[in-house]
């Protein structure tokens, strides 16, 4: 191990429920708060079972939109996270960094730069040019390809980051992403023309946030 680098242990949950994923995020966070745990800093990844999921701000999702969604086949969660609506499903790369930020650096800011960045540069490892716009996530042009969302507690960060890799681009039709109206949603496999599963932009996202975030991944 680089002296001086933060360890952060990836773990692969594979294709996992949303409800699923939010206890194994529960349990990572209570690590942290465990004196004795010695490496609590840990990347989780997964793909979701589609679901529609809304942030904080919840005034636009009432009970009967809920029902409309779910009458669609997807299930639907109110969650702690930052943001509007969104969706995530097979073929999309979803990434819980569930850090320590004492370990980085304590900036909620500072972090969902990191995040976006590291999305950035992970595109760019694929040939595309991705950038950031006011509304958080990452962009290629009006699209966002990457949505992010994330809660800090005590300086804990969970969820996190949702990279549309070859995902059924159809179910974003139900609903404005994010609340950002006028805008569009793309996936790898639709911006290089080919499909690009998850397994594919594992090893890139993972080098990616390696040289972002200046750490060693276990």
């Amino acid at each position: 191990m680089t002296v001086g680098k933060t360890a952060v242990k990836v773990v692969h949950l594979g294709r996992i429920s949303y409800h699923g994923a939010l206890k194994v995020q529960q349990q990572h966070i209570k690590q942290h708060l465990d004196l004795s745990s010695t490496n609590p800093n840990t990347l989780l990844l997964c793909e979701h079972e589609p679901v529609y999921t809304i942030g904080i701000r919840q005034a636009p999702y009432p009970p009967k939109e809920e029902q409309r969604l779910k009458a669609l086949g997807a299930d639907f969660f109110r969650t702690n996270r930052g943001g509007l609506i969104t969706f995530h499903g097979p073929g999309q790369l979803v990434c819980y960094p569930i850090l320590n930020l004492g370990c980085f650096k304590k900036s909620v800011r500072w972090y969902v730069c990191e995040l976006e960045k590291t999305v950035i540069n992970m595109c760019s490892k694929f040939g595309i040019e991705a950038t950031t716009s006011p509304d958080t996530g990452v962009w290629v042009s009006n699209n966002k390809i990457c949505a992010i969302g994330i809660h800090c507690g005590r300086y804990i960060t969970s969820h996190g980051l949702a990279l549309n890799c070859n995902t059924d681009m159809s179910w974003f039709d139900n609903i404005v992403p994010c609340g950002i109206v006028g805008k569009g949603v793309t996936s790898l496999s639709r911006e290089l023309g080919r499909d690009v599963p998850t397994e594919e932009a594992v090893p890139k996202l993972l080098e990616a946030f390696a040289e972002q975030f200046n750490c060693t991944l276990t």
